[in-house]
């Protein structure tokens, strides 16, 4: 991956988060510095995991782009993606200057539809909580479970080492009594 310091072995780790639970639904590693390009499969990653498409789905400005809410809309997903900074997505802060006004004969765009979306919910926005969902998840596996590194070296260890350090969270959560919001209820 580039970095600032020319380009290092890298990896840029993905996880699916559970609202309630906080259990991981689904979730890859790739070489990509950008995560725009991984909100499609990661969505197709958690209907393939657990039998239907998540009804909600919050991402961060990293995600946002016109073919990405467009896949959203024809899967029927709610969601709620930011299009640029958090406090500018849902507060409508900008740098201070008025926004011009965008000319009224051409229909928004989806990005502009989202940002408008966003700002219209307010502090009531689901988006909201993106920050007390998946980043409390990555906040444990680095710091109750003291990841900082992969161990292993190539691309297909390391996607494995992922996927074990995500299955040990989620063993973990579920030890706790945790359940995934839309568990189904087991007959009798």
């Amino acid at each position: 991956m580039k970095s600032k310091d020319g380009f290092v072995q890298a990896y840029n780790a993905q996880a699916a988060v559970d609202a309630q639970a906080q259990i991981i639904v689904a979730q890859d590693v790739t070489q990509s510095a950008v995560d725009c390009a991984q909100l499609v499969p990661m969505t197709d990653a958690i209907e393939a995991n657990l039998g239907r498409k998540p009804a909600q789905l919050s991402a961060d400005a990293g995600y946002c782009s016109e073919p990405n809410l467009a896949a959203l809309e024809i899967r029927k997903i709610d969601a709620y993606v930011a299009t640029g900074r958090a406090r500018d997505a849902v507060a409508g802060a900008g740098n201070g200057e008025a926004a011009a006004a965008p000319e009224p004969a051409a229909a928004p765009t989806r990005v502009e539809a989202m940002r408008a979306k966003l700002k219209a919910g307010g502090h009531e926005s689901p988006y909201r909580l993106r920050k007390q969902l998946p980043e409390p998840v990555f906040g444990q596996i680095k710091q109750a479970r003291g990841f900082r590194q992969f161990l292993l070296r190539g691309f297909a260890k390391v996607r494995a080492e992922w996927a074990i350090i995500c299955t040990v969270h989620n063993v973990l959560k579920l030890a706790q009594g945790r359940t995934l919001s839309v568990a189904l209820p087991i007959a009798a």
